[in-house]
C-alpha cells in the first residue's frame, strides 16, 4: 500500500480513505467482502489504529463500509466509493487550485514589488542625469559684451563656467573646434556646451567686465 502518500494537501485518514475507496471502486474489494482489521490496515499503512479507525468511519458515513462488532469491516457500495473518489477528486482539485493561486499572488508581490524598486531605481537615475548631462547652447555677442575682441583663451570660459565652446558662426560660417587663439567679435554666436542649468550663469559672466586681464587669462 502506500498509495494515500501521493497526497499531502489532506490529513492521513483521508488518503486512506481515498485509497481503501479506490480499490473498493476497482473492486479489489467486491461488495459484502470483508476487509482486513483495524490493526492490520494500521501496519500496513504504516500509521496507527486510531489513524485506520477514523479513515473507516469516514467511509462507514458515506455508506461504503460497514462496521459490526465482532464480525469487522464489510463492504457495502462500490457505487458510493466512485461517488466518493469523484467528490474526492474534486475537492483536491480544489485544493491544489487555491495553493496554485496562492502561489502567483505570491509571485505577483514580489513582481510588483520589484517593479517598484526598478521604478524608483529609473526615477532616481533621471533626476541625476538631468543635473549632470550637458546641454548645447547658444550666445550671441552683443556690441557691449566684455567678450569682444578677446581670444577664446582670454575670455576663460571653460575654467569659469564648465562651458566648452564647440562651434563659432560667423556671418554664417560655422568654425567647428575652434582654436583657443581664435578672437571673438560682434555678432558672432557662440555655440557651447555646459553641464544643465548653467545657461544663466554663463550670460551672466559673458556681460561681467570686472576681471582683470590676468585674472581671465588664468
Amino acid at each position: 500500500m502506500g498509495i494515500y502518500r501521493e497526497f499531502s494537501d489532506v490529513s492521513k485518514y483521508e488518503q486512506i480513505a481515498f485509497d481503501l475507496a479506490g480499490r473498493i471502486a476497482n473492486n479489489q474489494y467486491p461488495e459484502g467482502s470483508k476487509l482486513f482489521g483495524r490493526s492490520t490496515l494500521a501496519g500496513q499503512y504504516g500509521v496507527s489504529p486510531e489513524t485506520v479507525r477514523r479513515s473507516v468511519a469516514l467511509l462507514q458515513s458515506m455508506g461504503i463500509v460497514d462496521v459490526v462488532m465482532g464480525r469487522g469491516i464489510h463492504v457495502l457500495s462500490r457505487e458510493k466509493a466512485k461517488q466518493y473518489l469523484e467528490k474526492y477528486n474534486q475537492r483536491k482539485g480544489l485544493l491544489q487550485a487555491q495553493r496554485e493561486l496562492s502561489d502567483l499572488i505570491a509571485e505577483r508581490r514580489e513582481l510588483d514589488l520589484a517593479l517598484e524598486n526598478q521604478i524608483k531605481k529609473i526615477l532616481s537615475y533621471s533626476s541625476r542625469i538631468v543635473n549632470i548631462l550637458p546641454k548645447v547652447e547658444e550666445l550671441k555677442i552683443g556690441p557691449d559684451s566684455p567678450f569682444k575682441g578677446k581670444t577664446l583663451k582670454e575670455i576663460n570660459l571653460r575654467e569659469a563656467t564648465g562651458a566648452t565652446v564647440l562651434v563659432v558662426e560667423r556671418k554664417g560660417e560655422e568654425y567647428i573646434s575652434p582654436s583657443t587663439e581664435m578672437r571673438i567679435e560682434e555678432n558672432d554666436i557662440l555655440i557651447y556646451i555646459a553641464p544643465e542649468g548653467s545657461r544663466m550663469f554663463i550670460e551672466e559672466y559673458s556681460k561681467s567686465d570686472n576681471k582683470t586681464d590676468n585674472e581671465i587669462v588664468g
